[in-house]
């Protein structure tokens, strides 16, 4: 069937409101419109499909052939309508629905995907679809709820809640050190094994504050590697230095298996930050989540106290969960 004019939603639904109130009067009263609105919605409803859809008369309204068979369509959209504002309701009131995160790998191994299960026992109407990646994923293009990021500043036209400090020390084992002895000033690191992080790592040269501000540090050595925990395990095992984060390395300090070098010199700082779109209502998935994340760590954060987990925290395998790292 050609139509003359565009149909318009809106006036479908006044057409079922006033099919379902078998009125005109009171069809406008329900809605809080005009009579002559309603009137006015209906007769171009009527132009847009060329059709009648309603007998008129004084006494009584009825509905055509056409009519009846076009509001049964109408009446399945008011009722969809419905559902949808009944399921948006009830996602925003509590936390439900499945949380999407992206998180680096290191820090998504050892803090946050431990931090789940309790996570969950504690919001059992949440799933969560997170991926491991160190590849900076796209809020937008791929769909994610929220992104937790480790960065000097969080960047522009996002949301960004500050979670942690994120700190770094020069670190070597005792062993390396013993054989090779412990650099006293930054220009003495030029005749160590200096070995890179390549992910943020400026090939040759780490940059510190120290005394007098900050500085570059010109460094070289036998190995550079994407991955900071396999990068922990080679100095670990004597190879040489490295700038490594302490939410890795912080129970290797503490037991001595690791030994701070230069701790007067530290590289430039960076937070862990949770990121996310900005919305006016943030679903409270996403709210609860970051909240829990920020009560989980402390200030300091545990993995600065000398504490494995926090008090609460389940072990790093329970709760039986798989994840999906990004290629």
């Amino acid at each position: 069937m050609e139509t003359k004019h565009t149909l318009d939603i809106k006036d479908m639904l006044v057409f079922a409101q006033v099919v379902k109130a078998r009125s005109f009067s009171l069809a406008a009263q329900r809605m809080g419109v005009s009579k002559s609105r309603v009137s006015k919605a209906v007769a171009r409803l009527e132009a847009a499909l060329g059709v009648r859809l309603l007998h008129r008369s004084t006494r009584r309204l009825g509905l055509t052939e056409v009519g009846e068979a076009y509001f049964e369509h109408c009446d399945r959209i008011l009722e969809e309508l419905a559902q949808a504002d009944n399921t948006i309701h009830r996602l925003h009131r509590a936390p439900r629905g499945t949380l999407r995160i992206a998180t680096s790998v290191a820090f998504g191994t050892l803090h946050v995907a431990p931090a789940l299960p309790g996570f969950m026992a504690q919001y059992p109407e949440i799933g969560v679809d997170m991926t491991i990646s160190d590849r900076l994923a796209d809020l937008v293009e791929e769909g994610y709820d929220l992104a937790l990021r480790i960065t000097p500043a969080p960047g522009e036209n996002l949301v960004a809640r500050r979670l942690a400090p994120i700190h770094r020390k020069i670190c070597a084992s005792p062993a390396y050190l013993a054989r090779h002895g412990t650099p006293q000033t930054p220009a003495e690191l030029r005749r160590h094994n200096c070995l890179d992080y390549t992910h943020i790592a400026a090939r040759g040269a780490w940059r510190l504050n120290g005394p007098d501000g900050e500085i570059e540090a010109p460094v070289d050595g036998s190995l550079r590697i994407n991955d900071d925990e396999a990068l922990s395990q080679a100095v670990v095992g004597g190879l040489g230095l490295a700038l490594l984060p302490t939410f890795i390395v912080g129970r290797e300090l503490q037991a001595g298996r690791l030994v701070e070098v230069l701790p007067g010199y530290v590289p430039l700082e960076r937070f862990l930050y949770a990121v996310h779109l900005p919305n006016r209502h943030l679903p409270p998935k996403v709210r609860v989540f970051i909240d829990y994340l920020q009560q989980r760590f402390g200030d300091p954060p545990y993995w600065d106290r000398g504490d494995a987990l926090p008090a609460d925290g389940p072990s790093a395998g329970a709760g039986g969960l798989s994840f999906a790292a990004a290629d």
